[in-house]
């Protein structure tokens, strides 16, 4: 804000009577000088530059009458008007980018989760020494998949050190949001701002003391997505007393750094051939819904290995959902009819891309976004065909003003363009599907405890809702 307002000031000088000049350009300038070199030992922002590029447009101009009468070498004067007009125009207009950039592409302020528990935050990676790696051709190679948990916490020390948003330390997050922009054909400096986030939880934090064993919820981000990109979400569900377990799935997710510092960048892209893309998409759906399994296998190891040291015997693999977003909400529908041992599935938004989908035995929620001219028009039919498969209660609910990404973070950081992200706003759209999920979740993991006393009710106060399943009539 000292930046942008000196550097206003400066444009400005120009303007005023002699006098005032001087004393305007003067302080401008003592602002101006170390808020900059602040701004650069800080970390530079790229939304920053602009400012620079019009603070120093209107340096010569606003300096030269100045320079001029201390020298003597001439009277002071100023730019004819009508090249100072447009000429101040342009450096107000560059000045006025930064702010507006700020805003669109901000640093992400992550919503305090409304639960009773605090949140800590730990990373494990897993290999499945029975499934060789198919994206790879060496035959010794096996699958390995990186895990990131969010769980009920001990009440943090004050003070205490918040985890970043992309990753365990500030290199892998800016590899990460780099990934991400190059995956969404956008350059890379866009993203930054999410490299530099802070979340609200705590890495490696305790776990909460009492209450038990806490509920599980296996999450699979969207095709190219990353593990914590729903991190809102997971600190919500977390802080009401679940264990959120986000995938990520080398190959696939934009960037995973692994334990030995490689770092895996996605294989994924489209052929342009929609009948070959949909078969790879059917690929990597099935072997996310392995990933779903083996991960849920090595959680429910009794020596501990699978887990955190601070989760030992604090996960109830007995209570266990299944979720996922985009092509990971239709690897979580596939996972539940493969795998028994998941009690409830959530898909945000995802198309289920199964050849061959199959009854599944799970109350299933699917969260939708306002079907439009642009939506693929197999979307809705296919879900509702592999939602009727279903034989126990099945949701499925489209909310009002979202997009696609709206069940996401999103919102938190890419500009509020309704198509884009949604018209709930910055914080709403993860809250709201936060809630979504944990009223669901309460009614089937936990037998309707802090749940709501009519869900099907509650999820029609907030969209079209459509119920699946036996006895239905859908």
């Amino acid at each position: 804000m000292l930046l942008i307002l000196s550097a206003v000031v400066l444009v400005l000088a120009r303007w005023l009577p002699p006098g005032a000049r001087r004393t305007a350009t003067t302080a401008a300038g003592a602002v101006l000088v170390p808020t900059a070199a602040a701004l650069v030992l800080l970390g530079p922002r790229w939304q920053m530059a602009p400012v620079f590029a019009g603070a120093a447009l209107a340096a010569p101009f606003a300096l030269s009458p100045l320079l001029r009468r201390r020298t003597g070498r001439r009277p002071a004067g100023r730019v004819r008007w009508w090249w100072a007009v447009p000429g101040s125009a342009v450096c107000l207009s560059l000045i006025a980018m930064g702010p507006a950039a700020a805003w669109a592409l901000p640093v992400p302020v992550f919503p305090e989760p409304s639960g009773r528990y605090p949140v800590g935050t730990s990373v494990m990676q897993w290999t499945d020494p029975d499934r060789p790696e198919t994206a790879t051709a060496d035959p010794d190679d096996r699958r390995t998949v990186v895990g990131q948990f969010w769980y009920p916490a001990r009440e943090h020390p004050a003070g205490a050190e918040r985890a970043r948003y992309l990753g365990r330390t500030a290199r892998e997050a800016r590899t990460v949001s780099d990934a991400l922009a190059d995956y969404a054909g956008l350059p890379g400096f866009l993203l930054h701002g999410a490299s530099r986030a802070h979340t609200r939880a705590v890495p490696d934090a305790e776990a909460a003391t009492g209450g038990g064993a806490f509920p599980v919820v296996l999450f699979s981000p969207g095709l190219g997505g990353v593990r914590t990109q729903n991190t809102a979400w997971a600190e919500e569900l977390a802080s009401r007393g679940y264990v959120v377990v986000a995938l990520d799935h080398p190959y696939d997710s934009a960037a995973v750094v692994l334990d030995d510092g490689r770092t895996i960048r996605t294989k994924v892209a489209a052929t342009g051939d929609d009948e070959k893309d949909d078969k790879l998409a059917a690929e990597h759906t099935k072997v996310r819904a392995a990933d779903l399994g083996f991960v849920l296998t090595r959680l429910s190891v009794t020596d501990g290995s699978g887990a955190p040291p601070r989760l030992a015997g604090r996960l109830d693999t007995g209570r266990v959902a299944v979720t996922g977003h985009s092509l990971g909400g239709g690897a979580a529908l596939q996972a539940a009819h493969q795998d028994r041992r998941f009690d409830a599935v959530i898909n945000l938004d995802g198309y289920p891309h199964d050849p061959a989908p199959r009854p599944f035995r799970q109350p299933a929620l699917a969260l939708t976004q306002v079907i439009g001219p642009q939506t693929d028009p197999d979307y809705i039919p296919r879900l509702t065909r592999v939602l009727d498969l279903g034989t126990a209660t099945s949701y499925r609910l489209a909310v009002p003003g979202t997009a696609h990404l709206t069940f996401t973070d999103a919102p938190l950081y890419l500009p509020p363009l309704p198509s884009l992200v949604g018209s709930p706003g910055r914080t709403e759209g993860p809250r709201l599907t936060a809630a979504l999920c944990a009223a669901f979740l309460d009614t089937t993991l936990r037998s309707g405890q802090n749940g709501p006393d009519d869900l099907p009710a509650y999820l029609a106060d907030h969209g079209d809702l459509s119920v699946h399943g036996p006895g239905t009539g859908s």
